[in-house]
């Protein structure tokens, strides 16, 4: 069986270079939902020990990417309808209180951030950039928007689901990618420029509007 090539894992912590790695792979779409995760083959590829890749698979674990149990193969996990509803309705709320937060407290610098990463994202759909590609440049919107809120305790609830939100938006685009193209940018665009200086109840609106949107368009190619 052909071993999926994967980039070799850095001498540092290398249970968190496995993680990395088999991570990196997986939203590169190498691994699919419901794909088998082989201790023996990532080991060869990353040329690590069976340890330290069984310590990375419990860190995906934790983040919600892959499933595995006694006596039961690991495998990233499967997009249910149950799952989506789940990971989107907790999305929806934090999303919500991220954005009227930054509202308050961004800089400009975040604030030009916000923008740029628009134009970033105008750029990779005018270029007809794959989803992945896309799908990285939306996320670290995000997160810049949780950076500029500085509530430390709302990022870490934000990437407590963050892997997951990228992989049913990986298997959004997959499935319909023509609908997350035709969006993606004045969305965007639309929650940085009410994020800068639109009315606040507006924001908190559009922000689960957002991701609303994703959730039943997901929703309705499962």
């Amino acid at each position: 069986m052909e071993v999926t090539p994967l980039r070799k894992a850095a001498r540092r912590g290398l249970a968190d270079e496995a993680a990395d790695r088999v991570r990196e792979a997986i939203f590169a779409g190498h691994f699919r939902p419901g794909a088998p995760l082989r201790e023996v083959e990532l080991a060869a590829s990353l040329e690590i020990s069976r340890g330290s890749v069984r310590e990375g698979i419990a860190q995906l674990a934790r983040e919600g990417l892959v499933r595995s149990g006694w006596h039961r193969p690991t495998t990233v996990v499967d997009v249910t309808p149950e799952d989506v509803e789940e990971v989107y309705s907790v999305r929806a709320a934090l999303d919500r209180l991220a954005a009227v937060t930054a509202r308050t407290a961004a800089s400009e610098e975040d604030l030009d951030a916000l923008d740029a990463l628009v134009a970033e994202l105008a750029t990779a759909v005018r270029t007809h950039a794959d989803g992945p590609r896309l799908l990285a440049l939306d996320i670290a919107f995000h997160d810049r928007v949780y950076a500029a809120a500085g509530n430390g305790r709302l990022t870490e609830a934000w990437e407590a689901v963050r892997s997951q939100v990228f992989l049913f938006q990986l298997q959004r685009v997959s499935l319909g990618h023509q609908h997350y193209r035709a969006r993606v940018v004045a969305e965007h665009r639309e929650l940085a420029e009410l994020i800068r200086s639109g009315d606040r109840e507006r924001l908190a609106r559009v922000a689960e509007a957002h991701v609303h949107s994703a959730q039943q368009s997901l929703l309705a190619e499962l």
